[in-house]
C-alpha cells in the first residue's frame, strides 16, 4: 500500500543537472529552502520523446510566471545529464528542447523517482508526477498522470497560487478570487 506523502516533509534530494546556461551543475531541495523557494518538482520519462517536449518547453515559456510566485522549478528524468544536453542543444522544430530556463536533472540512480513514488521499476524511468514543495519542505501537492497525457501549465500555477494564499480555496477557483471564509 502507498504511503501518504502530502501534509509530511517532502524526501529531500541532491542530483546532477543541466542549468539553463547549459552547464552542469546540482540541485537540491535543501537549496530551494535556504532560499525561501517553493519548489516545483516534476518528472518525465525519458528524454528525445514525443509528449515530453511539448509539456517541458510549455513550462519553460512559462517560467517568469513560477519565478514571480517564488518557485524553483525541477524537472527529472532517468537520463543522463549528457543525454539532457543533446536534447536541449535539439532544436524545437526537431523534437528537441532548446533553451530552458530551469533544470533538468538526472535521476540515473531511480533513488528520487522511487523516493517519490513514479518509478517504473521494470523499466527504469518515470510516470509524470508533479509535486509542489513550500519552502519549509513540506510537500503540499502531487499528482500522477499516466505517461501518454501531458500536464497543464495553467493548472499548475493555479494550484501554486492557491498554496501560497494559505487560505480555502473552493472549486474553480481563480487567482485573484476570494478565499473562502471560516
Amino acid at each position: 500500500m502507498a504511503e501518504r506523502m502530502v501534509g509530511k516533509q517532502a524526501p529531500r534530494f541532491e542530483m546532477d543537472a543541466v542549468m539553463p546556461n547549459k552547464e552542469f551543475g546540482k540541485v537540491s531541495l535543501e537549496e530551494n529552502m535556504k532560499k525561501g523557494k517553493w519548489t516545483v518538482l516534476f518528472f518525465y520519462p525519458m528524454d528525445f520523446t514525443f509528449v515530453c517536449p511539448t509539456e517541458i518547453t510549455a513550462i519553460s515559456d512559462r517560467y517568469d510566471e513560477f519565478e514571480d510566485l517564488d518557485a524553483e522549478v525541477i524537472g527529472v528524468s532517468t537520463d543522463t545529464i549528457h543525454t539532457h544536453l543533446a536534447w536541449i542543444n535539439t532544436p524545437r522544430d526537431d523534437n528537441g528542447l532548446g533553451q530552458l530556463k530551469y533544470p533538468l536533472a538526472a535521476d540515473t540512480n531511480h533513488t528520487v523517482s522511487r523516493d517519490y513514488g513514479v518509478l517504473i521499476e521494470e523499466e527504469g524511468v518515470a510516470l509524470r508526477g508533479l509535486y509542489i514543495i513550500n519552502p519549509e519542505g513540506e510537500l503540499q501537492y502531487q499528482v500522477v498522470h499516466h505517461n501518454n497525457i501531458g500536464r497543464e501549465v495553467y493548472e499548475v500555477l493555479r494550484v501554486l497560487q492557491a498554496l501560497q494564499t494559505g487560505g480555502l480555496c473552493p472549486a474553480n477557483w481563480k487567482p485573484g478570487q476570494e478565499t473562502l471564509k471560516v
